[in-house]
């Protein structure tokens, strides 16, 4: 009987063989889901074996004796495979299982793309987080980003121009500019959060109250200002005063740094200086009416000083730099914009003669117990003004002390009525128009009545036989009226005629000068004149100008005839150092040479004759003419009129004039009012004092005196 094969490795009496199944391998696995290309009959006899005796663990003791029993024909059943089934043994790859000799799997190239869509996805997350921080930076926290950066802001500062010098013609200095500082401050490094304390603003303040002259509830208020990096705290201090509050910022600077003091950390740190030159005027009130002041804002307030404030000033430059608590950083970029200076500014004025004339009316003044006064010295052939003084005056320094009624420059801001002094215009009119001769006779009545009115002479008197020359020196009212009459065959007429010479004079228009708040004077077209100005305006009333028209009006009659615009401005020096003389004045023919020489010696006659009014104005050596005036005042405060003007007006040499002299005083209330006792004096003092410094010698011709009484001509 033929023995039935067995399956190798199967016992006798064994049963059907169960597959062992491999360690590590999930319950319920059978051989058909195996790795494909792997089958039972491919696997290596090895861990066939390996794997029977793993699964034959779990089996009864039975099985395991019979499986025992049949192990030595199983094992000469594998033997007795043919060698070319056997696959080689691999020596390397992954051990076998079980731990028997296994075989390893074949090599492989790993796939790349999971690799790169993780190195995507990771590259994705990083853009994301940065594109967040940048959304949350410029969007959402951009205001706390913009504070904090503020910090470090560029700032603007403004740089000030120098400004330019005043200075008199022989070029010594009347208003200069020296060395000072603006201090100022940035608030935002005041909040609580730069400063490091609570009250930084109250803090700084008390500091620097006492240094700076103002109160500390000003300062806080300024310190606190929100929405501006930049507030003025005081202008044009002292060198001395911000070294001092400099070396407390370095005190308190060191102190933060240590341990913390009173002053607190940062509590001076917001506080700068600008550089900016301080207006000084050497010669205190010297010409200070001429002059003017600057302000608070660094601006001309006032006189020459506003009148030319463009040329003065120049420009302003500017510097832009980053500055990081309170500090310029230094290696950040700095744009600066150079400022451009000012041009220096010669006056005409002669310092000398100005304060000689500037002593004279102001004793005069005080003495008389006057409201003011003022006193021009003019050139007469090239009508430069060499003096414009007034009283009272005030220091351009001391802008705080003074008082309301010293400001401005009265010479050209008052408009007043002249009184006697313009009756040389009417008699000028006369002897142009050919009406009369100095030697033409008029009485003079003690009254004479014209339209609803009488009028008369400054002193009752018997009926005067006078020339016209003897009208003039005399001052009399009467006699003028009675002169210009004859200008017209109509008083229409004549009112016309003597309006147009008037005119000529520069009454009623601009001086020429410009300056600020200087009056034109006021004369009504001659149709407008009333029924008594018609009569009045001869002798100066009914008419108003300032002092320079009135002493226009003689330098007139001393140059020949022909008025020259009064100049005060000699020329300029621009930035660039080079001199530009001012423009020539205007030049205009008012009476012929003949009528202008004939005047003066009728002037003349006023001061030397013993019966002119003007023999106070005497000076030894020289030739002198000159015209009182004593007018009826209006008070500007009432409109009516109440006190007088006095004033004194001529010239000298008589015979070769150079220099012109007007004084006028207004509202005297002591002593007497008559113009040639007021400002008789005054004119002398001043005349003699100018001829004296411009070296001007006496001609030493001899008068040709012309007669003042009619009957005394006759009998000559």
């Amino acid at each position: 009987m033929s023995e039935r094969p067995r399956e190798p490795g199967r016992g006798a009496g064994q049963g059907p063989r169960r597959v062992p199944r491999p360690s590590g391998r999930e319950p319920g696995r059978t051989p058909s889901s195996r790795t494909p290309g792997r089958t039972p009959s491919s696997r290596n006899p090895a861990d066939r074996d390996a794997g029977s005796g793993r699964s034959g663990s779990g089996r009864s003791g039975s099985a395991r004796g019979a499986s025992g029993s049949a192990a030595s024909g199983a094992g000469a059943a594998r033997g007795a495979r043919p060698a070319a089934a056997r696959r080689p043994p691999r020596t390397g790859g992954r051990p076998p299982r079980g731990g028997g000799a296994g075989t390893s799997k074949a090599l492989r190239l790993v796939n790349p793309r999971p690799r790169l869509r993780l190195v995507a996805v990771a590259l994705t997350l990083v853009m994301l987080v940065f594109t967040a921080r940048l959304l949350q930076v410029q969007a959402v926290d951009a205001g706390a980003y913009a504070q904090k950066a503020a910090v470090n802001r560029y700032i603007t500062v403004p740089l000030a121009a120098e400004r330019g010098t005043i200075s008199a013609r022989d070029g010594s200095a009347l208003a200069t500019t020296v060395d000072a500082y603006d201090i100022t401050a940035d608030p935002f490094l005041f909040t609580p959060k730069q400063a490091k304390v609570a009250d930084a603003p109250e803090r700084a303040a008390k500091i620097l109250a006492p240094l700076l002259d103002k109160s500390p509830a000003e300062l806080v208020k300024k310190l606190s200002k929100p929405d501006t990096r930049y507030v003025l705290l005081a202008r044009q201090q002292t060198p001395q005063t911000w070294r001092k509050i400099k070396k407390l910022k370095q005190e308190l600077a060191e102190k933060a740094a240590g341990k913390a003091g009173d002053g607190g950390p940062g509590v001076l740190a917001g506080v700068y200086q600008e550089k900016h030159a301080k207006r000084v005027y050497p010669n205190k009130k010297l010409a200070a009416s001429v002059l003017g002041f600057v302000n608070r804002e660094g601006k001309g307030g006032a006189g020459v000083e506003a009148m030319l404030n463009r040329k003065l000033a120049g420009d302003n430059g500017k510097i832009t730099y980053a500055q990081s608590g309170g500090r310029q950083v230094p290696t950040a970029g700095v744009r600066e914009q150079a400022p451009r200076p000012g041009a220096d500014v010669e006056l005409t004025l002669d310092r000398d003669i100005q304060w000689a004339a500037q002593e004279a009316i102001r004793d005069q003044v005080a003495k008389s117990h006057a409201d003011s006064g003022y006193v021009i010295v003019q050139d007469t052939r090239t009508g430069e003004l060499l003096s414009m003084a007034s009283a009272p005056v005030f220091d351009p320094n001391d802008i705080g002390s003074a008082t309301v009624d010293s400001f401005g420059n009265p010479a050209v801001q008052d408009a007043y009525e002249p009184g006697s002094t313009s009756k040389v215009m009417s008699m000028a009119a006369v002897l142009e128009e050919g009406k009369a001769t100095p030697r033409t006779a008029v009485t003079v009545p003690n009254r004479l009545k014209r339209a609803d009115r009488s009028f008369a002479d400054d002193v009752d008197h018997p009926t005067w036989h006078l020339t016209l020359n003897g009208v003039l020196a005399k001052s009399s009212n009467i006699g003028t009226i009675l002169a210009t009459e004859q200008l017209g065959k109509t008083q229409k007429q004549a009112n016309k005629v003597l309006h147009s010479y008037l005119s000529k004079f520069g009454i009623g228009r601009p001086t020429g000068l410009d300056f600020p708040g200087g009056t034109n004077g006021l004369l009504e077209k001659p149709e407008n004149w009333s029924a008594s100005q018609q009569y009045t305006i001869p002798f100066g009333q009914g008419l108003s100008l300032n002092a320079v028209q009135a002493a226009s009006i003689y330098s007139t009659i001393a140059n020949g005839g022909q008025r020259i615009e009064p100049s005060l401005i000699r020329g300029t020096t621009g930035p660039d150092g080079r001199y530009r003389p001012a423009e020539p004045p205007a030049k205009r023919r008012v009476v012929s040479e003949k009528t202008a020489t004939t005047l003066a010696r009728m002037l003349e006659s006023v001061v030397s004759d013993m019966e002119g009014t003007g023999t106070t104005a005497k000076i030894p050596g020289y030739r002198v003419a000159g015209k009182t005036g004593t007018a009826n005042r209006v008070d500007p405060k009432t409109g009516r009129y109440h006190g007088y003007t006095s004033s004194f007006a001529g010239f000298a040499p008589a015979d070769k004039p150079r220099i012109t002299v007007y004084c006028a005083v207004q509202n005297p209330k002591k002593g007497s009012y008559f113009g040639s006792d007021v400002c008789g004096p005054v004119y002398k003092k001043v005349m003699k004092f100018s001829l004296k410094t411009l070296q001007i010698p006496p001609t030493g011709a001899k008068s040709a005196r012309l007669p003042v009484s009619a009957e005394k001509d006759k009998n000559d």
